[in-house]
């Protein structure tokens, strides 16, 4: 890469890779680091959904949510193989919020974003409609609102992919081990962690967006101290077989007023999360305590019928939120707003990223390329608003109509194959199967929906350097494959990775 850029930035989640993107779409040079994988933090492990945030409306956040909203139908049509629309069931219990204030609600989140492709709110009769069926007989009443569905790890590759292909250079697995001022320009200096190799880079601005990691880059790498903080907080979600029919997902509310999503997962399995709650841990070491599983376990017996037990939890993960520190107590209620802080000390730049949430990423790009403008004055316009993300050139057609264009296309996939493929790589399902013609075109069946050419593709084209950046990030593969199937694929991409990068 050129000794000179415009932009370095750092961190590796939806907000580094979208400013990443947006500047390299208006012409600048931009340099993306990450310590580690695409999305290994905070952006992998979130509830996966894009969505105004129905919630906040209860903390008055009116811009947020109207924001996110608006937001939600961008990224809908920019991304439809990757974020598709979901109704939510919300049973009411006269326990909990009162029926009144839930109806104002959802009539606020059906208007303030100007609602175009998702369906409205609708009232549910339990005792009658098919979407009360799991439900216990005590909930009459109930509500059902739309928002959407996100892979979100695929977000942020995909973001990092179309920077890269607009011509910024993505260095997964390097750290960024020191960055100081010199000459109105920043040295930024990163190491290789396969080859521990060092390199600098000299950056007309530095952009700091490594999340919960943000106070202490702009400090200890850095050597900036902001006058703004972030509030670290750990959400966690835990996995089980799917317990209902149909395609609906379920938004249950504890004692403790904290709501918790029911989501349909991977097909046959459920997503239920998320707790709220202090992280006191380093944040690379967050994972899902006993009682966070018994939390989420008990909210939703206290709904559905089949009750759920501890053995049925196939697996959890926890994410670290870097909330903006907006002094709120109650976790709940930190604002999941973003705020910019820039810091121009001896003109060379450093723009710090606080807060922030995956819905809001592309107005959180643009805006910061806002903020950098007068930096740059030959920088191009906005553009993202438009811009389909890669996979997602589907020339209007929605993702229905796309299917059938796979179907036509690979007559010979399996049809779970073929959705699965349709669903992570979109338009750009035929690179994945490159000259295939057949299933043993394909290459090795490692398990599940899992072959040897996406794995490659996987390397090639999406900075996969290890098992687990397949089967977790880039897929999500890891729960439709058995613990020996895994270990067999790690065996292979150990031993070949080398040769197909």
């Amino acid at each position: 890469m050129n000794d000179l850029v415009d932009l370095c930035v750092i961190g590796g989640g939806i907000n580094g890779a979208g400013i990443a993107r947006d500047a390299a779409g208006r012409g600048l040079s931009v340099a993306l680091c990450e310590k580690g994988d695409l999305a290994q933090g905070t952006s992998s492990r979130s509830g996966k959904l894009v969505h105004g945030g129905l919630r906040y409306l209860e903390f008055r956040e009116f811009r947020l949510v109207r924001e996110a909203l608006v937001e939600r139908e961008v990224l809908l049509k920019t991304a439809p193989h990757i974020i598709w629309p979901m109704r939510f069931v919300l049973p009411h219990s006269p326990a909990d919020r009162p029926a009144w204030l839930i109806r104002s609600g959802l009539f606020l989140y059906d208007h303030l974003g100007g609602r175009k492709k998702l369906p409205g709110t609708r009232s549910l009769d339990l005792q009658r409609d098919l979407e009360g069926a799991p439900l216990l007989d005590e909930y009459s009443k109930g509500f059902e609102y739309s928002d959407c569905w996100v892979d979100d790890a695929r977000l942020v590759v995909l973001n990092a992919l179309d920077a890269s292909e607009l011509g910024a250079t993505v260095l997964t697995r390097h750290a960024v081990l020191n960055a100081r001022r010199e000459h109105e320009f920043w040295i930024v200096t990163v190491r290789n962690e396969a080859t521990r190799e060092t390199r600098d880079i000299r950056a007309k601005v530095l952009v700091n967006a490594s999340g919960p990691w943000v106070n202490d880059v702009a400090t200890r790498v850095a050597g900036v101290t902001s006058r703004r903080r972030v509030r670290l907080v750990k959400g966690s979600h835990i996995i089980t077989h799917k317990f209902w029919k149909g395609p609906q997902a379920y938004l249950v509310q504890n004692r403790d007023r904290r709501i918790v999503f029911v989501n349909p997962y991977e097909g046959d399995k459920a997503l239920i999360g998320t707790t709220d709650i202090p992280c006191t841990s380093r944040i690379e070491d967050a994972t899902c305590t006993e009682e966070e599983i018994a939390y989420l376990i008990e909210v939703v017996n206290r709904y559905f019928k089949e009750r759920l037990r501890r053995e049925e939890v196939l697996a959890t993960f926890s994410g670290v939120r870097p909330l903006f520190d907006d002094g709120q107590g109650n976790p709940a209620a930190v604002t999941r707003d973003y705020v910019f802080d820039l810091d121009e000390a001896d003109g060379a730049p450093l723009l710090n990223i606080f807060g922030g949430k995956i819905t809001t990423f592309r107005m959180l790009a643009e805006r910061s390329a806002h903020l950098l403008g007068r930096f740059f004055p030959e920088m191009g316009a906005d553009w993202t608003r438009d811009a389909p993300l890669p996979g997602g050139e589907m020339a209007g057609a929605d993702y229905v109509s796309f299917s059938e264009k796979l179907k036509s296309d690979f007559p010979w996939l399996p049809r779970e194959i073929r959705n699965h493929y349709g669903r992570l790589y979109g338009a750009r399902t035929e690179q994945v199967v490159g000259s295939a013609a057949s299933l043993e075109g394909l290459g090795r069946h490692f398990g599940g929906h899992l072959y040897e050419a996406e794995a490659r593709y996987l390397v090639q084209t999406e900075w996969a350097q290890t098992a687990e950046d397949v089967l977790f990030r880039r897929t999500k593969e890891y729960l439709h494959m058995t613990g020996d199937q895994q270990a067999a694929f790690a065996e292979w991409f150990d031993g070949t990775s080398a040769r197909v990068a």
